[in-house]
């Protein structure tokens, strides 16, 4: 199993509060990975909201490859964030870490949304699809306002690899994972979590069905569903495809990804439409157990888990700071002066949802929608 850990505030916070929250569910993973995905961002970067920000890690021939590629499409550099790595035995450091700041090409300073994400997502895989075959480069995400960083290793030694303690960085939405070598060999676009034009989520669990989930996405048209070195990743996937694509409510993700049976869509109030959906997106029901932690571009933050329920997961805080966690100890972490008996655990029909701010938790049942 994997650990998963995500905090959403109010106030801008230290990734350093989901490292120890990951240090108190150990238990749960390996230390063999970890991946940070920084939403809303703070310190350095709060000034720089309106621009993408370009991820990644760099060897000496990719950081020039991606000068070329980048000023080839017209974007200009505003602003670069490289952590101060401390030297950790076992970690074997590599050329450049990095999080740039551009401004986007004439061409798409005065276009709409869709356009700009649509540059910036074809741009991050032509980076991807350059960098990929000799490792020269890794790029995890390019959008405004979010930054990732993920390296092998153990979750706390990286923290002080990365010199996250210390760091100008912070953030209101923070996802990260301790990743647990169970399925795979290391690769970094396999580690969580996964980002996809402003989704983001992580998984904790095994997700069996997905082959014909893979199929399903890659036969849409869209050349961002690619990738899958992880079964996770075709999560973030769903949500894009459910929620930005198809444009449906961000619960109808939930019921798309775990379909209620026949006859407990009857008592639901949209049960004809519900009908339609579990017949034309069947091949996107998942096959668990998962318990998947995730964000939207504006910034709302939910749990769901899977019909079987066999991964945990608690939430749990107070208004202006909520936790979303693998294990109760890591909410206890994160928020330790809350009202306990307000916690939850959601089951297979719930879906958890923190709105923007953090002001509330809602938990929205399957059978009642």
């Amino acid at each position: 199993m994997c650990r998963l850990s995500a905090i959403t505030s109010s106030d801008y916070f230290s990734p350093m509060e989901n490292i120890l929250t990951l240090e108190t569910m150990k238990e749960g993973h390996d230390g063999s990975g970890l991946g940070l995905t920084f939403k809303d961002l703070g310190g350095v970067f709060e000034n720089y909201k309106a621009y993408p920000i370009l991820s990644g890690i760099f060897s000496d021939k990719g950081l020039e490859l991606l000068d070329d590629l980048m000023k080839l499409r017209g974007f200009e550099v505003k602003f670069t964030w490289v952590p101060k790595i401390t030297p950790v035995p076992g970690i074997v450091a590599r050329d450049h870490y990095m999080a740039r700041v551009y401004d986007y090409p004439d061409s798409h300073k005065d276009k709409g949304r869709a356009e700009k994400e649509a540059l910036l997502t074809e741009t991050r895989i032509s980076l991807r699809h350059a960098g990929e075959p000799d490792e020269s480069m890794f790029v995890f995400s390019f959008y405004p306002d979010v930054l990732t960083l993920k390296e092998v290793g153990d979750p706390l030694e990286l923290a002080e690899f990365f010199g996250l303690d210390t760091a100008d960085i912070s953030a209101r939405v923070i996802l990260a994972q301790g990743r647990q070598n169970t399925n795979y060999d290391i690769y970094l676009y396999a580690c969580h979590p996964f980002f996809i034009q402003g989704y983001c989520t992580m998984t904790n669990g095994e997700n069996t069905a997905f082959v014909p989930i893979r199929e399903f996405l890659t036969g849409r048209g869209n050349p961002a569903y690619m990738g899958y070195n992880s079964d996770s990743e075709v999560f973030a996937h769903i949500l894009h495809y459910v929620h930005h694509t198809l444009g449906y409510p961000l619960t109808y993700y939930k019921d798309v990804i775990t379909p209620l049976g026949t006859e407990e869509i009857s008592g639901r109030c949209d049960a004809e439409a519900l009908r339609l959906i579990k017949r034309s997106l069947r091949p996107l029901c998942i096959d668990g157990p998962n318990c998947v932690i995730g964000f939207t571009p504006d910034g709302t933050t939910f749990m769901v888990q899977d019909a079987k329920k066999l991964r945990p997961g608690a939430v749990g805080g107070a208004p202006g700071k909520y936790a979303l966690m693998s294990e109760e100890c890591g909410v206890d972490s994160a928020v330790p002066r809350r009202d306990k008996s307000l916690d939850v655990f959601p089951m297979k029909y719930d879906m958890v949802i923190v709105p923007p701010g953090a002001s509330e938790v809602r938990v929205w049942n399957q059978l009642l929608g």
